[in-house]
């Protein structure tokens, strides 16, 4: 199955519909079902009706109780998948406003325990200077200031003992000119400061290091329950255990071949003094 951000919303109610409509056609009903699948009557009656959204295991064992041939299977674990995907368009959190959309990352920060980064391209707003952020807005239709604002106050996480950041840069993400070069020299060093704390682990993937698999995208990922990857039209939310187990094996492989702690913070001060210079 195919991707597309126009199936996403209508792909719940899909696989709602389709295995209703199974279980009436192998002529068995609710109360048999979940007798066989091990769960109550109201899960069963709400995953039919779309309230709740049936993980891989769920429909798996539906699948099998009602003697599912091979292809509709695949089928419908592909649309199980697609059901736990969200597409999040940019023009949409655009019209919204982006401090909402600040509230809705503050929320995911406050639930998560271990947060990992990967950024291949830009510095993230958790990390980021005031001018920096302000700069990195300046193509957004927004209220820039407020923005900042609140980009600002989520900042405090980094404090919270209780939780542990890893946060991938390669070069070209803390080298890449957003604002003018003594402002990027301040940026690199609230880098080496962040490094700095208990529960903060800044890596960085120096040029020149071999790593076979190229970075495609700026991801993050809350705990192990979702991840989250970024386009330049929006990002996708994936909440499917398949995927959000990719994308902690591709963190791990970039992970291996990053630089922490003074080694770290020495190509950093590096970075910063060529910039100073």
């Amino acid at each position: 199955m195919t991707f597309d951000p126009r199936q996403l919303g209508q792909s719940k109610a899909d696989l709602a519909e389709a295995l209703r409509i199974m279980r009436k056609r192998a002529s068995r009903t609710q109360v048999w079902l979940a007798r066989r699948c091990n769960m109550s009557q109201t899960k069963l009656s709400n995953i039919e009706t779309g309230r709740i959204t049936p993980g891989l295991v769920d429909v798996e064992l539906i699948l099998s109780a009602l003697d599912a041939p091979p292809e509709l299977v695949a089928e419908m674990a592909a649309l199980a998948r697609l059901a736990h995907t969200e597409w999040q368009g940019k023009r949409a959190s655009w019209r919204r406003g982006l401090e909402k959309r600040q509230a809705e990352l503050a929320g995911l920060e406050a639930e998560a325990t271990t947060l990992r980064y990967f950024l291949p391209a830009m510095v993230t707003g958790l990390l980021a200077t005031p001018e920096y952020i302000r700069a990195s807005l300046g193509h957004a239709p927004v209220d820039v200031s407020k923005t900042v604002a609140r980009k600002l106050e989520r900042q405090a996480v980094l404090h919270d003992r209780t939780k542990h950041f890893t946060f991938l840069l390669t070069e070209q993400a803390a080298r890449w000119t957003v604002v003018p070069r003594a402002a990027m020299a301040v940026q690199i060093d609230r880098l080496v400061s962040l490094s700095r704390l208990p529960n903060v682990r800044i890596g960085v993937i120096p040029l020149g290091r071999s790593v076979g698999r190229g970075p495609l995208n700026t991801f993050t990922i809350y705990d192990r329950r979702l991840a989250t990857v970024e386009s330049f039209t929006g990002r996708i939310v994936f909440q499917d255990a398949r995927d959000i187990t990719e994308h902690l094996e591709v963190f791990g492989l970039y992970e291996n071949q990053a630089l922490f702690g003074d080694e770290a913070r020495m190509a950093l001060d590096e970075w910063a003094v060529a910039y100073r210079s």
